[in-house]
């Protein structure tokens, strides 16, 4: 195992505020009063617009725009209305001592991954950072890890590992070669995860250097 990619949010941050106030915003824009935030947190993971889509019913075409309606709030407020998951820092330190390469792989835009990542002070321990582009031509996790191996072509597909809290990781992951672990503290369903081909389950970030070493044996 060469490089360790991290999905953000509910894998290196708990951002649920931030996110479902941010949607709860941009539901309002609309007419749709949404008072109960743990409702919204479904659209944690995917790409937006896919969750409006799926939950509300949107069109296309106005899923985009309240993805832009959302934003009016998140880029401003809600981008920092998280934190950093214990032990964050201490595995991402521990790995790099190993000599694993550490990129970020996440649907959340490129642009709002460095400036979390800034905030926390960590953007220095990593590599690459990747997320989704604004316009759309990046978006899902298939999508943003070919991104990482077009980047990082000299590392075979094989030779990274995601780590991630949500089937959208595994089942992205699965599409392009990467094997996932599946962290248990995140947004996800750990029998789902597991079921989908999660190589192992997490419940400690300060666990992941043992678990990718186990895994880097049994290749």
């Amino acid at each position: 195992m060469k490089a360790i990619l991290f999905d953000m949010d509910g894998t290196l941050i708990d951002s649920s505020e931030g996110i479902t106030k941010s949607v709860q915003y941009a539901l309002k824009h609309y007419g749709i009063e949404i008072s109960e935030l743990d409702c919204l947190k479904s659209f944690i993971g995917p790409p937006l617009a896919d969750s409006f889509v799926r939950y509300y019913d949107f069109p296309v075409e106005q899923a985009r725009e309240a993805v832009d309606v959302y934003r009016e709030r998140y880029n401003v407020t809600g981008i920092f209305e998280c934190s950093l998951y214990p032990g964050v820092r201490e595995c991402i330190e521990e790995l790099k001592r190993k000599g694993y390469l550490i990129g970020m792989a996440s649907s959340k835009p490129e642009i709002s991954c460095r400036r979390i990542l800034e905030h926390f002070d960590i953007l220095s321990l990593f590599d690459d950072v990747v997320g989704a582009t604004m316009d759309g031509r990046i978006d899902t996790k298939e999508e943003v890890l070919n991104e990482v191996m077009r980047r990082w072509k000299d590392i075979p597909r094989e030779e990274m590992c995601l780590i991630g809290d949500t089937m959208f990781d595994v089942e992205g992951a699965n599409l392009v070669g990467v094997p996932c672990v599946a962290v248990s503290f995140g947004f996800g369903n750990v029998d789902e995860m597991v079921a989908a081909g999660a190589k192992a389950v997490c419940d400690d970030m300060r666990k992941i250097p043992d678990i990718v070493n186990a895994l880097d044996f049994n290749v």
